[in-house]
């Protein structure tokens, strides 16, 4: 798909068809997210790829019961790692460019799945106590997104976006 076409059909999908996704489409998905820009290219982030079901449910329970996340055949944790930012950036690298790290690679990765063809969701609602609980996470690394793959059962009507001229300032 051509750049702007990926853009423009990207949608949240919350309804997946109940096919696994192929192995080299994961691959394509994590080395998009690999490729994204970092602080210092320290890549202060960490991913789980969730394919197990009693882990997607747990998941889905500590996205406030977002069963989505159960019925997809994968969700991508993406895990802010502060303190390896903090090597390099100090408080401003922990605080700010680990998240900025993990959500541009979690960006990156929601692309390339409307590249391959598949729906997505960024979700953000979580308990992040709990998701560390699901993924059995260490305590340093912070749950910033978790993004659902899958092959979409619908396709969501675009919504309505801000006007640029209500968005962008010229200076």
């Amino acid at each position: 798909m051509e750049f702007f076409e990926v853009i423009r059909k990207r949608h949240s999908v919350r309804n997946y068809q109940p096919r696994p996704i192929e192995a080299t489409q994961l691959q394509a998905i994590l080395e998009a997210a690999n490729r994204a820009p970092s602080a210092g290219n320290l890549q202060a982030y960490q991913i789980y790829a969730v394919t197990s079901p009693a882990a997607r449910l747990a998941l889905a329970q500590a996205a406030l019961d977002q069963e989505f996340l159960a019925q997809a055949p994968l969700d991508l944790v993406f895990c802010a790692y502060p303190s390896r930012s903090a090597l390099r950036y100090g408080r401003r690298g922990a605080n700010l460019y680990a998240l900025q790290d993990a959500t541009i690679a979690c960006a990156f990765a929601m692309l390339a799945a409307t590249a391959l063809g598949l729906g997505s969701v960024w979700v953000g609602a979580f308990d992040e106590e709990r998701v560390r609980r699901a993924l059995g996470a260490p305590k340093d690394l912070l749950p910033v997104a978790i993004l659902a793959i899958g092959h979409a059962a619908e396709t969501p009507l675009p919504t309505p976006r801000r006007q640029l001229r209500d968005l962008v300032h010229y200076i």
